[in-house]
């Protein structure tokens, strides 16, 4: 029921996938003297290469062959030519793969905590969810590091949205549909059956001819995978509801970092940050645009009023006892819902411009 909804296990949302064109980019740093070793990075991800993603990663790429003088090189897999995040996770375990971008799929192989950002209706901002992100960032930073990898930014696809062949307005409407769930994941078909809703499990590579057969009704995705996909021309009606935000970032393996020369880390990761917080802005600009583009189209946005998004959200909280330990450790889940309400009273006691 969470974000696993669209980026699940042995497959992604996230989501950021199916949509994609496959390619394998190189960027080749410049020669470097003979005394100096050369370090490749193989880094993979799931982010279309047609998708702003991609774009700010080829920039970063570069960047780091120039700031290192030719001796790093990053060698970038898009479009999840090397598999789903979990499958990449593995692959850097095996030493196939140095680095990574991963969703909050691939990071919970790492460590589950991450899914404390994206609780499905548990934020209703970006900067609610943001604060969380800050508060827990140490310790996932810290959790992520002692299982070999280091965090190198932060980033999210933006919010999920329920695309469906028929409008849907409220939960009821929702739980009339066949709704598309990846197969293998027991646990969160059993969360999503818990809210009362119709999950059928299969291979995203189905998700296509599905909404067109009618094996399937409803998906949920982002507008950018929505549309770099063209699944709104089979799913023609997006909710107007901001389900769960779709946390991302990049990883590298810690043995590979700790190759990296020390002098020149900091511009490395202060590039990769950079490029992280451009990303962010992107995003947010590209969200509107991606619906607008859709509407032209033919896509038609249901809109949901405030009466009905609290019914949306009483019916997400029904499975959090689930959610709770099953997919986001308790002490996590806990932190995060007191970090949130501590920032809606603080906003709350803000003076009002």
């Amino acid at each position: 029921m969470i974000v696993r909804s669209i980026a699940r296990r042995r497959s992604f949302v996230p989501l950021l996938v199916a949509c994609a064109v496959s390619a394998a980019v190189c960027f080749v740093a410049p020669l470097v003297s003979a005394q100096e070793k050369e370090i490749t990075i193989r880094m993979a991800t799931m982010v279309p290469t047609n998708s702003s993603w991609f774009l700010v990663l080829k920039q970063v790429a570069d960047q780091w062959s120039k700031l290192s003088n030719g001796r790093v090189r990053v060698i970038l897999y898009g479009g999840g030519t090397k598999g789903d995040d979990p499958e990449v996770v593995q692959a850097m375990r095996l030493g196939e793969l140095q680095g990574a971008v991963l969703t909050s799929v691939g990071m919970a192989e790492i460590e589950k905590s991450v899914y404390a950002v994206s609780i499905p209706m548990a934020y209703d901002s970006y900067e609610e969810a943001y604060a969380v992100l800050d508060r827990l960032r140490p310790r996932l930073e810290a959790a992520i590091d002692a299982k070999g990898f280091v965090m190198l930014n932060w980033a999210d696809a933006g919010w999920v949205h329920f695309f469906t062949t028929k409008p849907v307005a409220t939960p009821d409407d929702l739980k009339k549909l066949k709704l598309f769930q990846w197969a293998g994941d027991p646990k969160s078909l059993e969360i999503w059956k818990t809210a009362g809703f119709n999950p059928r499990p299969a291979a995203l590579a189905d998700l296509p001819m599905g909404l067109s057969t009618g094996l399937f009704e409803a998906c949920s995705m982002s507008p950018q995978v929505a549309q770099l996909g063209r699944y709104y021309e089979r799913a023609k009606y997006m909710t107007d509801l901001n389900w769960a935000l779709l946390l991302g970032g990049t990883v590298i393996k810690k043995e590979t970092w700790a190759q990296i020369p020390a002098d020149i880390r900091p511009a490395l990761l202060k590039a990769m940050q950079e490029a992280g917080a451009k990303l962010q802005a992107d995003i947010r600009q590209s969200g509107e645009k991606d619906v607008a583009a859709m509407k032209t189209a033919g896509l038609t946005v249901v809109p949901v009023d405030g009466k009905t998004k609290e019914l949306w959200r009483r019916t997400a909280e029904t499975a959090y006892g689930k959610v709770r330990g099953d997919f986001v450790p308790a002490d996590a889940f806990d932190e995060a819902m007191k970090v949130r309400d501590e920032f809606r009273k603080k906003q709350a006691a803000a003076p009002k411009k």
